[in-house]
């Protein structure tokens, strides 16, 4: 009987022991981005092991285009996607494919991100400045992405029409930037990441920066409906996050002068970590440092206008507003 007991006692413990090690054990997320400083907080929470402090094990999915990132979330190869608003994400949360759950990248004046960047031989024909944009053929990843949506700013602010732009849509960034080294466009819209080889090596010349021109909130957090139904997965994910926006911006955005970031003993460990994700050198990524807002904030009437805009001219179904693609209980609005 002794023994019985003995043997009945040592099987529960070692069930209650199984059964904290169970509830010590990491939630798995995949989170869907870009190689790009736009998400440097996904990196720096990844490496400084926010991620991980969080109760979370992140598995990160690089993509060559934001467009591709809002799809994966929607099928549920992603969990998690942190990229640019598009069309096609818009698309996806008016049918409740996914909801957003907070801000990333801004485009604001004074911190360089996406580019206007205009082939040689169309800046030796007088393609000098954005406003000449009009009537030029002009490289995009995709019909309906940021960098659409972007020019379509420009037209409405230098008074031309978006149809007068000749806007051709090259699938990647990659592919984008070819097109333009190649001069079958006269201009492209690409992140300075990608366009710094280009200009580097006499590729194509630099017409201006879209956050100088028309700022605009540019990225976004979104999450899809398997991973918003375990709300512990959702708030975990948003505090990892926050930390690393925070340091992001104390640290490297606090830094930033005449368009790029200071490298010193507080900014080098941070740059680094995004230096590793972006593949590209430390003095690189210092003039590619995207505006983050310190506490994840997103700008909803912003959104609320690029979904309006985007309904008008037909790149997004009607019948919706932004209120049906937020996750209102983890979005916070500025």
């Amino acid at each position: 009987m002794i023994g019985f007991v003995r043997f009945a006692s040592a099987a529960l413990m070692a069930w209650a022991a199984a059964g904290i090690a169970q509830a010590d054990e990491p939630l798995k997320a995949r989170v869907g981005v870009l190689r790009l400083s736009s998400s440097a907080p996904v990196f720096i929470a990844q490496d400084k092991g926010y991620f991980k402090q969080a109760g979370l094990e992140i598995e990160l999915k690089f993509f060559d285009a934001a467009q591709p990132i809002a799809v994966a979330t929607a099928s549920g190869d992603v969990d998690f996607g942190v990229t640019a608003f598009t069309a096609g994400l818009y698309n996806l949360a008016g049918k409740g494919a996914l909801k957003v759950i907070g801000g990333m990248s801004r485009e604001k004046a004074g911190y360089p991100l996406i580019g206007y960047f205009a082939s040689n031989n169309a800046h030796a024909s007088g393609l000098k400045t954005p406003k000449d944009l009009a009537g030029k053929r002009i490289a995009v990843t995709q019909t309906g992405s940021s960098f659409h949506y972007s020019l379509g700013l420009l037209a409405d602010k230098y008074g031309f029409k978006l149809a007068e732009i000749r806007v051709l849509p090259m699938q990647s960034l990659s592919n984008a930037a070819a097109a333009l080294k190649g001069e079958t466009v006269d201009a492209a819209l690409l992140p300075v990441s990608t366009a710094r080889k280009l200009i580097d090596d006499g590729g194509a010349k630099l017409l201006g920066w879209v956050g100088d021109e028309t700022p605009w909130q540019l990225g976004a957090v979104f999450a899809s409906p398997k991973a918003l139904g375990n709300k512990t997965l959702v708030t975990r994910l948003s505090t990892a996050l926050a930390r690393a926006d925070r340091d992001y911006h104390d640290v490297i955005l606090a830094s930033v002068k005449d368009g790029k970031a200071d490298i010193n003993d507080r900014t080098r460990p941070l740059l680094e970590i995004i230096a590793r994700y972006t593949n590209l050198p430390v003095e690189q990524v210092v003039g590619n440092c995207a505006y983050i807002d310190p506490d994840g904030k997103l700008d909803v009437s912003n959104v609320a206008n690029q979904i309006a805009w985007m309904q008008e001219h037909g790149f997004v179904d009607k019948g919706f507003g932004v209120d049906a693609i937020l996750a209102k209980e983890f979005v916070k609005a500025d």
